[in-house]
């Protein structure tokens, strides 16, 4: 009997010891543009050791070179960060991308005006200058979706490619309304001092946020790894958005100058006009909402950007822990 029991032990032993030294996998991450406060669950998840735990060896990639549908929908890298329009945009070129895991649970566009402008409302905006970064991207998505829901055309405005500065064109009366990201511009815009009006697309319709993509071969040769990935995002959220104070220190670690900036509280702000993003779906955090996929094909389809052959190919909610 003790010779069994000795056996037994030592079995468990060799199993935990294999555990503990299989080699971790290494993953590289593309999160586009710089280090900054908005991507603080990262920061957070391998600080808090939530990747490692899952036996991931993660690296952040702030390349803005770097081309996130491309590369992940080809199988070059296993995963990405990106807002769900630009799945819908790559699918429809053929690229395998799926949808991983909901980060922003809304759809982080709005229209901002100077409240001294009297502009009240959408329909106010009939006849102004609209600045918008580019004709592209989330920021167009957004416009549409909601001039749609107003009843309104771009013909309504006379619409302006401006670039990144349509903060500064915006307080210096060279245009009317800017199309923004709601956790930028309005926050900088508060705090130094500037009353503002802001027309969000989250509160006019459901669409997708930023949230994390893989592909099909990928969800189909290595489900345990696109699982441990989920897992160990979703919780980097959760922990991010129930300690944002502690969440901003981990971050001076991992963003250069945010530890001597002049003006902390402003990137403080902007952490937490973020983390309002990050509020549970129905079932939890990291969650893709059927209603947003739908209401953001429409959209697509309206514009001529988007067949909508496959909506529901383009996401999964499979991997999301039911512990959540």
């Amino acid at each position: 009997m003790k010779k069994l029991l000795s056996i037994i032990v030592l079995f468990v032993f060799l199993i935990t010891a294999a555990v503990c030294t299989a080699e971790a996998d290494q993953v590289n991450l593309p999160c586009g543009y710089v280090p900054n406060v908005q991507f603080a669950p990262l920061y957070v998840g391998l600080e808090k050791g939530f990747f490692a735990e899952e036996n991931i060896d993660l690296t952040l990639d702030h390349s803005m070179e770097t081309d996130v549908v491309a590369l992940v929908g080809a199988g070059r890298l296993p995963f990405g960060i990106c807002s769900g329009e630009q799945v819908l945009l790559g699918r429809e070129q053929g690229l395998p991308l799926v949808y991983i895991t909901n980060w922003y649970q809304n759809y982080p566009v709005g229209i901002l005006v100077l409240k001294e402008s009297g502009i009240e409302s959408m329909q106010d905006l009939k006849g102004k200058r609209v600045g918008i970064p580019m004709l592209s991207g989330a920021s167009y998505i957004g416009l549409e979706a909601m001039l749609g829901l107003a009843g309104m055309k771009d013909s309504d405005i006379k619409l302006e490619s401006v670039g990144y500065a349509q903060a500064e064109l915006l307080v210096t009366g060279k245009i009317d309304a800017a199309v923004v990201y709601t956790i930028n511009e309005p926050v900088q815009l508060r705090e130094l001092g500037y009353e503002t009006v802001l027309f969000s697309a989250a509160d006019m319709t459901k669409m997708v946020g930023n949230g994390m993509v893989s592909n099909e071969k990928m969800i189909k040769e290595n489900p345990d790894l696109v699982g441990r990935m989920v897992r160990a995002f979703v919780k980097s959220i959760r922990w991010t958005k129930e300690n944002p104070e502690e969440a901003f220190e981990i971050c001076k670690k991992y963003v250069d100058g945010l530890a001597d900036a002049e003006n902390p509280e402003l990137q403080m702000q902007v952490l937490l006009a973020t983390a309002d993003y990050f509020d549970a779906g129905p079932l939890g955090y990291g969650f893709s909402d059927p209603e947003a996929w739908d209401n953001m094909a429409d959209v697509m389809k309206t514009m001529g950007m988007y067949s909508g052959s496959d909506t529901y190919a383009a996401y999964t909610n499979e991997f999301i822990p039911a512990s959540n």
